[in-house]
């Protein structure tokens, strides 16, 4: 009972901390808030991962956290809609720096999190 309870937790303050980057950043045709978040989320999720967490923490900030805070759901999203715009560049653009920029973010996450 107490994994569900850490769950929700964290995916509520994730969810939360993900409202308030999108309120912090300003919009622009790139979705540069559901980027960040993303890159940031792949990062801190190898880190957590590096470091060995595991049990409730895990559960709390890995599940439920970073859970809620990454956005694939909404990036998609951004994606459709990019391509109805048929703003191909962009499209590139965001579709390179979410792969790229994550898979790199997350193997930095991961080596700082095991130097540590």
């Amino acid at each position: 009972m107490i994994g569900f309870v850490l769950v929700a937790l964290g995916g509520l303050t994730g969810a939360l901390s993900r409202f308030g980057v999108q309120k912090l950043m300003p919009h622009s045709v790139l979705p540069v808030a559901t980027l960040t978040v993303n890159i940031l989320g792949s990062f801190l999720l190898g880190w957590i991962v590096g470091q060995g967490i595991q049990g409730n923490l895990y559960l709390f900030a890995a599940t439920g956290f970073m859970g809620a805070f990454t956005t694939f759901s909404t990036l998609n999203v951004d994606l459709v809609k990019l391509i109805i715009n048929k703003d191909n560049k962009t499209v590139l653009v965001y579709v390179i720096s979410t792969y790229i920029g994550g898979l790199f973010s997350a193997a930095a996450g991961l080596f700082i999190g095991r130097l540590l």
